[in-house]
């Protein structure tokens, strides 16, 4: 990389090979990564540097004895460094809110398969 030095986020993952000049990238901006990781693959790209990460939970019902499938989508925030697809399974992480929706950034795409 020629240009801007990328930042020791603190969590064990791959840095982007792209650079931006995103204020809200954890790794080439001021933005702190804080909470919980989670992964997930991606639902939606449709917004401006954002994205939304669908995530499928199995839960055991005891009454019933049965499993049930559930799904939480999440909208992350999308920095111009890393390239997802719809389809792809990223790693988000929690940081302070960006928006009034957005709490997350993503910090790794895993690829296709995860």
């Amino acid at each position: 990389m020629s240009g801007r030095q990328v930042a020791n986020i603190g969590i064990e993952v791959k840095p982007p090979q792209g650079e931006c000049n995103d204020k809200d990238c954890p790794f080439h901006g001021s933005l702190r990564v804080r909470g919980i990781l989670l992964t997930g693959r991606v639902h939606k790209k449709l917004m401006h540097r954002a994205i939304v990460v669908e995530r499928i939970i199995t839960i055991y019902v005891k009454k019933y004895k049965r499993y049930m499938r559930r799904r939480s989508r999440i909208p992350a925030h999308l920095p111009p460094c890393i390239n997802v697809e719809v389809g792809d399974v990223v790693k988000i992480a929690e940081t302070r809110p960006i928006s009034k929706t957005i709490s997350f950034v993503v910090i790794e795409n895993l690829g296709r398969g995860g």
